[in-house]
């Protein structure tokens, strides 16, 4: 019998999730394609919407980013999740470029080069030969701070396995120890991922690697990651002795050791939930049962906890946020149909002067709905300036500042002593590399600490934004109801099943984060929990890497041409290795803090236009919908008056055609509630 935890049961659930997604486009669909053909024109917004989360329902996936270092057994790791052996997992090859899995009936690789050649079709031999290297081939592209593959940008692997139909897609990356250009790449996708897992050694603890890409790219960044320590059933080896109380000290030194180093990175909001995040597994253990018989259990390897867990957070915590956003848009469009049909309804009973005459009396509300905007697209306006100039300011400081600690902060990072032998045997090149290349490590840490202060700053930002929002939501409802009730003459009535929140008009939802699925954004998904717009994402899109990359290469590019001159007119090779150590490292402040205040000048430019991008497609989307919202109102007025100067509406048709409008969105948005509540009980 399949347990609980195993990875069928885990199927099972993504295919139920799978099955309600698919239930919910439906009805959104439907929705979309009824208010269509009812008014195409004044609920342009709603369809747009109703229409794109629609289809990212039916195409949407849990996206799983796989981390780690060279040699942590990340391809077996997911063969065994997998149950088939897809990646190569021998002894020898490491997987060279960014792999990512996806379902296709057909078996097949397809390689995407950056370098504008097409994309090459590739039978599996054929990938796994070509694109992979062998350990020793990695260290020495590492130490020279060179790709394996300079030209490919990523490689799609499809299959057609369980997993991967139900709904998911991972991201294989290569180590992490490979060059800062491709930790770029694979950092494109971590905010694009539901979850990170990050596979860690039992016997090779905490690399400075690893150590590294944690502190600049997980931590604080508000990313779910599961940490994986694999190799476990390998502890005992190192035991000299294998006596089972020796054996489970030795474990015990190696959970106390990983508790010590991840507890931090397993804190969401004040709780520690390490227990729900990090695994001792053994990787190679479980795919030999999977491959030996997939209903196997596999208990003892650690997979059923973390599956478990895993299961958990994309069936429930994930998926029903995804799903509450659907209902909520569900909710925001009824009510707005509605609004507008009970508006619409007790007009067609005026004739053309009463009517113009009711319109002119409410030209003052549509006044006030303007004000709400401009006042709002203001406070957009300044905050953006004045966050930007903090971020701007701040990074200028902590640039210009560099050198007054560099001495003790570039200890850990400059070349091995073996490399001032190169300097007396003229080996002067290779020097320069891992110069370089220890330089470039320095700075990428130094400006990523700078960065997580200025994502903070943009958090704060966002969060004062969304709050905005609904403030300046709640005065718009308060205006488009008085709007209704002075046309009408009567206040209007939605139906009481609905939350309050449900009242703020679908802008400032959107501005609020509350349905960032409305944009496809998957990051957005996961923040729309916490009411904050997705400015992560924007960010990145519109080139926030540079925030790190651009500044390290502009000071490494300006720096080490002066620097190599200098250290070569040092005589460093007749030095004992400690002074020539000190030396070199007095000579690099020398120069840092020479072209510090120039790179500070140059890049805060940068920073100042991506940040204000930022802000400005934030301010750009939010008063696009508001004025949408605003003309439809009009438009919906001025096009009644002209069906009465016609003389073409005939009342009765007309409100019955408009009821039924109302009543099948309603009909719709039952069904989508019904649907919702079945899955939050079977959840529970």
């Amino acid at each position: 019998m399949t347990s609980k935890n195993h990875p069928d049961s885990f199927i099972n659930d993504l295919e139920k999730v799978a099955s309600v997604r698919q239930g919910f486009a439906n009805y959104l669909g439907n929705m979309a394609e009824i208010i269509s053909k009812g008014d195409r024109t004044t609920f342009a917004r709603e369809i747009k919407d109703l229409q794109l989360t629609t289809q990212n329902l039916r195409e949407g996936v849990f996206r799983l980013l796989v981390l780690g270092d060279m040699k942590r057994g990340k391809s077996t790791f997911l063969n065994a999740l997998l149950g088939e052996n897809v990646l190569p997992s021998d002894v020898n090859p490491c997987t060279a470029v960014l792999t990512i899995l996806r379902f296709n009936h057909q078996k097949q690789v397809t390689v995407y080069f950056n370098d504008g050649k097409s994309p090459e079709v590739l039978d599996f031999d054929t990938f796994k030969i070509r694109y992979t290297i062998d350990p020793k081939e990695s260290k020495r592209l590492e130490d020279e701070n060179k790709q394996a593959f300079p030209d490919v940008e990523y490689a799609v692997v499809e299959y057609p396995l369980a997993l991967l139909e139900k709904g998911v897609e991972v991201v294989d990356s290569p180590g992490l120890n490979d060059t800062e250009a491709r930790n770029q790449l694979t950092l494109g996708y971590l905010n694009n991922c539901h979850a990170v897992l990050f596979v860690m050694s039992a016997t090779q603890q905490f690399t400075l690697g690893e150590r590294r890409y944690l502190e600049n790219y997980i931590k604080e960044r508000g990313l779910t990651v599961f940490f994986l320590i694999n190799a476990w059933d390998l502890i005992r080896e190192t035991v000299i002795v294998p006596d089972e109380a020796e054996i489970e000290k030795e474990e015990n030194k190696v959970r106390e050791f990983y508790r010590n180093n991840l507890w931090e990175y397993c804190q969401v909001d004040d709780n520690n939930i390490y227990s729900e995040r990090v695994f001792e597994i053994s990787a190679r253990n479980a795919l030999r049962r999977r491959l030996r018989d997939s209903s196997d259990t596999l208990e003892g390897t650690g997979f059923p906890e973390f599956i478990d867990s895993l299961n958990t957070f994309l069936t429930k915590e994930r998926a029903i946020s995804e799903l509450r956003q659907a209902r909520s848009l569900a909710r925001q469009t009824h009510r707005r149909v509605h609004q507008s049909i009970e508006s619409r309804i007790p007009l067609l009973n005026q004739d053309v002067d009463e009517l113009k005459h009711k319109i002119r009396s409410v030209q003052p509300e549509f006044d006030k709905l303007t004000e709400i905007r401009d006042n709002f697209k203001d406070d957009i306006r300044r905050m953006r300036d004045h966050k930007t100039d903090a971020i701007v300011n701040n990074f200028r400081f902590y640039v210009s500042n560099l050198g007054t600690t560099f001495e003790s902060d570039f200890g850990r990072y400059q070349p091995q002593l073996k490399f001032l032998d190169f300097l007396r045997q003229g080996k002067r090149k290779k020097f320069e590399a891992s110069l370089k290349q220890a330089f470039e490590l320095y700075l990428n840490d130094k400006i990523a600490d700078w960065s997580r202060n200025a994502e903070r700053e943009m958090d704060v930002a966002f969060k004062q934004l969304a709050l905005s929002a609904l403030r300046y939501g709640q005065s718009y409802s308060e205006t488009t109801d008085k709007i209704a009730q002075k046309l009408t003459g009567k206040s209007l009535v939605v139906d009481a099943a609905l939350i309050e929140e449900d009242k703020s008009p679908g802008w400032a939802k959107w501005a609020a984060g509350i349905f960032a699925a409305a944009t496809g954004d998957i990051a957005g998904v996961a923040m729309a929990g916490t009411g904050l717009f997705n400015w992560k994402q924007i960010l990145l899109n519109l080139g926030g890497v540079a925030l790190v990359g651009g500044a390290v290469y502009a000071i490494t590019g300006v720096l080490l041409g002066p620097l190599g001159i200098a250290l070569a007119g040092l005589g460093l090779g007749t030095l004992s290795a400690n002074q020539a150590r000190g030396k070199m490292i007095k000579v690099m402040k020398t120069e840092l803090v020479k072209y510090l205040p120039q790179i500070a000048s140059e890049q805060s430019e940068v920073i100042r236009k991506v940040v204000q991008d930022c802000f400005d497609a934030y301010g750009n989307e939010v008063i696009s919908r508001m004025n949408d919202d605003i003309q439809s109102r009009k438009s919906e007025l001025d096009d009644l008056v002209k069906q009465k100067e016609r003389s073409q509406s005939d009342r009765d048709i007309e409100v019955q055609r408009l009821r039924s409008l109302d009543n099948q969105v309603l009909s719709l948005l039952h069904q989508l509630e019904d649907t919702y509540d079945s899955l939050i009980e079977q959840k529970s």
